[in-house]
């Protein structure tokens, strides 16, 4: 099915999108056009409920069960079948495990053809943090995020200390909040960190955004028995052969395809190249 008929399948349709943070204004101009569909913005439920970037509320489940969470929360109180909800996470890069990384999740649900979908996008965030004792200090290390764009949280003492204060978006409220948490701390010390909320965080939004563009690609791919929108990558399977001796290696020598309605599945071999470096192989390099 070419993608202005999966385009149809949506025309007009309104999806529900559960979110007190200002995702919909990152979303909509992603998805509306791209699938001709229409995101209503629900806001009868406190998502920090869910958890929260500042740890104050620990998230239960895995990133991706809060997700589903969230869109089935927002059907719910909009009686849509349709549903979309995005919950992101940090934590170091995959690589070299010395950078900040983001990594959102996106889950698209269909009630009336019974489907889930996912998008996703991951790269390097803004995320870091201070323990600050003169306003000084403080004020470089948020002109170096780039504040007020990305949002400061504020603490007495240490970043397990219940009492945060936040929203500032001046320098005059930031600066008012500093002496404020300083005066109220023991140790005469302010620990500062990144807002994770998405509208407290331009590098998130940006990454929101990403993942809706994820979302639309896959959603743009229908499989090739069902119909269905969503067709596409499930996994990748290990088997690449060594350059040197043909051993099987580790490193993804196919993919599994997969329809998220019916059971229709298939391995196509990567074409982006044929063999594996022999560093990674368990006979040349063991």
């Amino acid at each position: 099915m070419p993608p202005d008929a999966v385009h149809a399948v949506y025309a007009g349709h309104a999806v529900a999108l559960l979110t007190q943070h200002g995702k919909e204004q990152v979303l909509a101009p992603v998805l509306e056009p791209a699938l001709g569909c229409r995101l209503q913005h629900v806001s009868g439920y406190d998502t920090d409920q869910l958890g929260t970037f500042s740890r104050a509320i620990p998230r239960a489940g895995s990133q991706l069960d809060a997700a589903r969470r969230k869109a089935r929360l927002g059907m719910e109180l909009a009686g849509l079948p349709l549903g979309l909800a995005s919950e992101g996470a940090f934590g170091a890069d995959p690589v070299a495990g010395m950078l900040p990384w983001n990594v959102e999740i996106l889950v698209w649900i269909d009630d009336s053809l019974g489907l889930e979908v996912l998008g996703r996008a991951q790269g390097a965030g803004c995320q870091a943090h201070l323990l600050a004792s003169d306003w000084d200090a403080a004020e470089a290390f948020a002109r170096r995020i780039g504040f007020p764009a990305q949002r400061l949280l504020l603490r007495p003492d240490h970043q397990d200390d219940p009492r945060i204060d936040k929203d500032a978006d001046t320098w005059t409220a930031l600066a008012a909040q500093f002496d404020t948490l300083r005066a109220q701390s023991a140790s005469g010390q302010v620990f500062i960190e990144t807002d994770g909320r998405a509208h407290a965080n331009p590098t998130r939004r940006a990454m929101i955004a990403k993942a809706g563009e994820d979302l639309a690609a896959r959603l743009a791919v229908c499989c090739p028995s069902c119909a269905a929108p969503g067709y596409g990558r499930i996994e990748s399977l290990p088997g690449l052969p060594c350059s040197a001796c043909q051993t099987p290696t580790l490193q993804a020598g196919a993919d599994r395809f997969g329809c998220p309605r019916c059971a229709h599945q298939e391995t196509r071999p990567r074409l982006d190249r044929a063999f594996a470096d022999p560093r990674h192989c368990p006979y040349c390099n063991p």
